[in-house]
């Protein structure tokens, strides 16, 4: 008699439920935190990029010998510190940000030269100067003074034993025509 109340007893289907549901909702809870946190940091690591570009676009007259690597000091300094960035006034003054530790680098007389650069997979090609306003070869547009900015952070998962998304560099880059 006992057994047969006991197979026909509900009390302890909730209970149940919940242990089978569980595991199946912190797996969906844990996939969804990863892709927002490496939203999260894709947007950070971005509208780093779109400041600096922004500064550089409003004080484009500061690309010259004298002013290119202040604003090169200026624009890396508007990206925040946890996000390494480089950033190369007119293929003269450059500024690197690397874990915190700032370096600079360049040929200075550059940035009073004309190029018609390139950017490819983040790297950018400056080519030899040309004479300013001259039609440029490959790509279109015109002969000028540019800035690029390339910044990136490393993104680590906090459920990469899940394999949604994968320990890496989040990056992003700009090359901004200024004069």
């Amino acid at each position: 008699m006992t057994r047969r109340r006991f197979c026909r007893s509900e009390s302890g289907a909730s209970a149940v439920e919940f242990a089978l549901l569980v595991p199946i909702m912190l797996l969906i809870l844990g996939v969804m935190l990863d892709i927002g946190f490496n939203l999260v940091m894709r947007f950070s690591v971005t509208q780093a990029v779109s400041a600096s570009a922004n500064y550089a676009v409003v004080n484009g007259t500061s690309v010259s010998s004298t002013g290119g690597a202040t604003l090169a000091q200026n624009l890396v300094t508007l990206v925040p510190a946890a996000i390494d960035a480089v950033v190369t006034v007119n293929a003269g003054p450059a500024r690197t940000r690397t874990s915190g530790a700032s370096s600079t680098s360049g040929t200075a007389a550059n940035a009073d030269r004309c190029y018609c650069p390139s950017l490819s997979g983040g790297s950018v090609s400056w080519g030899s100067s040309v004479a300013c306003g001259s039609t440029c070869a490959s790509g279109g547009g015109f002969a000028g003074k540019y800035v690029a900015i390339t910044a990136k952070q490393m993104y680590t998962p906090m459920f990469g034993l899940l394999g949604i998304s994968r320990t890496g560099w989040i990056s992003a880059d700009a090359l901004v025509q200024v004069q």
